[in-house]
């Protein structure tokens, strides 16, 4: 007996992960600077913030955080003791992480950035 088997939800979008060098110390431990950021970061990239939550680990010290998209997300990690930011930035439909991660570059002025960028197009089942 053949058995019809119900599609899989195949998730699709763009995952950008960049790594940010040589970023001021006092950029990455600032955690309002960081979530205004990126919220604002999501509107360029015409996305639509649910909610954002942020996380300082004290002065000079480094800050977590995420922001919660209809399309998905952005998260951030920074250690300023050694100038670096991770970013995580996926969007699904028609959301441009690109657009993104070009705010997060032109206002943490990062002297290199190493990115990765996964098409994440699923094939149905």
């Amino acid at each position: 007996m053949k058995r019809d088997i119900p599609p899989i939800h195949a998730p699709s979008g763009t995952h950008v992960l960049a790594d940010l060098s040589g970023i001021a110390a006092e950029k990455l431990s600032n955690c309002e600077l960081l979530q205004t950021l990126l919220c604002r970061a999501a509107e360029a990239a015409e996305a639509h913030v649910l909610f954002s939550h942020f996380h300082t680990f004290g002065d000079g010290q480094g800050v977590t955080g995420v922001v919660l998209l209809a399309e998905s997300h952005i998260t951030i990690h920074t250690w300023p003791e050694c100038g670096f930011a991770a970013a995580d930035i996926f969007m699904c439909g028609s959301a441009q992480p690109e657009l993104a991660l070009a705010l997060i570059e032109r206002t943490l002025q990062p002297l290199t950035t190493s990115v990765k960028s996964i098409n994440r197009t699923g094939v149905q089942a």
